[in-house]
This record gives structure tokens, C-alpha cells and sequence, in this order.
């Protein structure tokens, strides 16, 4: 999870959230570079007298034309694979359902036959030794690691948003509307989140916490929840 006077981004942990970490610091890198050759033709010119040979130049405004082309080329098409990649769902190993409340989340795994949960935020006043304020919740979303997950979002009221940073996952819950997504968690580890939708007064406190565990693990706590 993010610490305090954090720069960056949290540390991913699913390839969607690697490949969004990657073009960002790409997109950056590109940014850098315009504003570099940006500042140092207004140097150049604030400093050099004018010559009549910036009047006439066709090499240049060919250059200044066709560059911009080349640089968006090169962000669109990383951009595009990703999104593509964030929207492909391939036969997945497990699929779970969130429902947006004011102001909570309900869970049901649909390939189990009982098992569905309400998920609440525990109160600063029962927080136990290590659990981080208006983050924790009572019923942790337990997920096998190195599983393709499908998440399908919706809501029961008004607009939510499932968000976890951490796997790269923001999806819009919105009422009488099935939103899907997809994720693949590639470390052991509990990942936090909150409703990233203003959705009434108590909008902040709708956390969400993924915990992601090995597969003997999630076949116990399926079990010992269904029963």
C-alpha cells in the first residue's frame, strides 16, 4: 500500500499494473524529452541574434510537423495494447461478483454454491494492533495467487467504483449494469482499495481489501466459509 510522502506508484503486483507502471514512466521519458529540446530552442533563440534564415525553412516545418506524428505514435501504441489486454477475459479460474451499497460491498463467489459475504469497514475504535484506519474491513476479499480472476461490478443503489490500486483494477458500479474486469495477482500479499466514486456522505468509507493467498489456503477458508 502507498506510504506517507510517497512520489510514485504503488508497488504492482499483476501484469496489467507492471505494463501501466512501464508506459507511464515511457510517457514520462517522452514528456521529459520535449520539454528539454522545448527549453533549449527558447534559449537558443533568447540568446542567438535572428538570422533570415528562420524565415524561409521548409526542412524545419517539415521536421516540427512530422516529429509531433512519430512521438504519438509511439505513446498510442503501447497505450492501445494495454487496453486491450486490460479488456481481454480468457476462460477464468475464478469468478467473483461485488455489489456496491451505501456504504458497503457485498461479495459472491458464483463458482461456489454458498458463499457470499457483506464486507464493512471496522471502526477506528476496533482496530486491532497492525490494521491501518478506514482501510480495514470485516470480511477480506480472499483470492487464489496466480489465478486468472474475473470480477463482474455492479451496484445496488447509486454509482461506486472497485478500485485496487495495487493490481491496476478501477471499475465503475453502476445500478441495473454488469461491469467486468479481469486480474491475475503475482505475489502473496493484502491489497487495498476504496470506492473510487462519490457515491453520498459516507463515500470514504467503502474500502476494499484483496487478500491474495496461496491455493491450499483459498480451498480452506472456501471451505470453512460455505460451511
Amino acid at each position: 500500500m502507498a506510504n506517507h510522502s510517497q512520489f510514485g506508484f504503488q508497488d504492482a503486483s499483476s501484469p496489467i499494473m507492471e505494463e501501466l507502471v512501464e508506459f507511464h514512466d515511457h510517457a514520462l521519458m517522452v514528456a521529459l524529452a520535449i520539454c528539454s529540446l522545448v527549453l533549449y530552442l527558447l534559449a537558443l533563440m533568447l540568446m542567438e541574434k535572428l538570422s533570415s534564415n528562420t524565415v524561409d525553412a521548409q526542412e524545419i516545418e517539415l521536421i516540427w510537423t512530422i516529429l509531433p506524428a512519430i512521438v504519438l505514435i509511439l505513446l498510442a501504441l503501447p497505450s492501445l495494447q494495454i487496453l486491450y489486454m486490460m479488456d481481454e477475459i480468457d476462460e477464468p479460474d475464478l469468478t467473483l461478483k461485488a455489489i456496491g451499497h451505501q456504504w458497503y460491498w457485498s461479495y459472491e463467489y458464483t463458482d461456489f454454491k454458498d458463499l457470499t459475504f457483506d464486507s464493512y469497514m471496522v471502526p477506528t475504535t476496533e482496530l486491532l494492533p497492525g490494521h491501518f484506519r478506514l482501510l480495514e474491513v470485516d470480511h477480506r476479499v480472499v483470492i487464489p495467487m496466480e489465478s486468472h480472476v474475473r470480477i463482474i461490478v455492479t451496484a445496488n443503489d447509486v454509482l461506486h467504483s472497485w478500485a485496487v490500486p495495487a493490481l491496476g483494477v478501477k471499475t465503475d458500479a453502476i445500478p441495473g449494469r454488469l461491469n467486468q474486469t479481469s486480474f491475475i495477482t503475482t505475489r502473496p500479499g493484502i491489497f487495498y482499495g476504496q470506492c473510487s466514486e462519490i457515491c453520498g456522505a459516507n463515500h470514504s468509507y467503502m474500502p476494499i481489501v484483496v487478500e491474495s493467498s496461496p491455493l491450499t489456503y483459498f480451498e480452506n477458508w472456501s471451505s470453512l466459509m460455505s460451511s
